[in-house]
């Protein structure tokens, strides 16, 4: 398929005119989203920025890739004098055609490449890597004491049989990850020592994470009769008395426990962090 010289500089400037209309919106998406970003002009400017390229595409291949299919007969070997002609005046005309087509594809690079960079922008609302951010709370690290939201120390004796205190690590009050239930149990209550937590408890008071392994909504009702700790937001219950495993409901995880001691001076104290990590499961959790 052959068309017109003019017709062919038409269709290259239009797609070239296309490409770099693409290249200024995605440049200026990527400033409008590192000035803060603005949810409407991002989408008209990601808009523009891909259908300029689209457009572009398709007058190009519209005017380089035919649609045609055409059988050419069987010339003789040589050169007419209509074809020599026809070579000399393509020759002639090739130079424009190759500094157009030098213009198509630079004007379509640097669309690509301007788009691509925007779309690199995104990542800085990630933040940095978390690390061992989520897998640690303020307990971690050296002793601490056990407080109470407005940061005073509780002693064993605070707590009553049946009794629920929300605590939290001396200093750290506003961790969300760290509320802590610390709950005494009956004397006449079977409680079951897990593995490895010999020496957790502390006068029949046991701690756990306060926040629910489904999707971390507080757990703050006790049954204290059956030992239970109830979700209210789904319903996920823990038997205090077992580990805090799960006993209904869609959480499929136990609450973390924290290991308490009591120091010098007679008041709770934690004496390392959480058995697991609190919360809802994550991609990095260890299991």
């Amino acid at each position: 398929m052959t068309s017109r010289p003019g017709e062919s500089h038409r269709a290259q400037t239009v797609a070239a005119v296309c490409f770099l209309v693409a290249a200024a919106a995605a440049i200026g998406l990527g400033i409008v989203y590192w000035q803060g970003g603005q949810t409407q002009l991002e989408g008209l400017l990601l808009a523009t920025a891909a259908g300029g390229i689209g457009v572009g595409i398709v007058v190009w291949a519209k005017r380089y890739m035919p649609d045609e299919e055409t059988t050419e007969e069987r010339h003789p070997v040589e050169s007419s004098e209509e074809d020599i002609a026809a070579f000399a005046a393509d020759f002639e005309t090739g130079e424009a055609s190759l500094r157009g087509r030098r213009l198509l594809i630079a004007s379509f690079g640097a669309a690509i490449v301007a788009l691509g960079g925007a779309l690199l922008f995104p990542i800085r609302s990630l933040g940095p890597r978390p690390g061992r951010g989520l897998k640690v709370t303020p307990y971690a690290g050296r002793t601490k004491r056990v407080v109470r939201g407005d940061g005073s120390p509780i002693r064993p004796d605070d707590i009553s049989s049946d009794g629920v205190v929300t605590a939290f690590p001396d200093g750290h009050t506003n961790a969300a990850d760290a509320p802590t239930l610390l709950i005494r149990y009956r004397p006449d209550q079977d409680f079951k020592t897990q593995s490895g937590r010999e020496g957790w408890t502390v006068d029949r008071i046991v701690a756990y994470s306060k926040l629910c392994t489904h999707v971390g909504c507080p757990v703050g009702l006790y049954q204290a009769e059956e030992g239970l700790l109830l979700c209210p937001c789904h319903q996920s219950t823990f038997d205090v008395l077992d580990g805090a495993k799960p006993v209904f409901g869609p959480a499929a995880r136990a609450l973390p426990q924290l290991p308490l001691g009591v120091d010098d001076d007679g008041y709770l104290i934690a004496e390392g962090d959480f058995s697991s990590p609190t919360g809802p499961g994550f991609w990095d959790r260890d299991r």
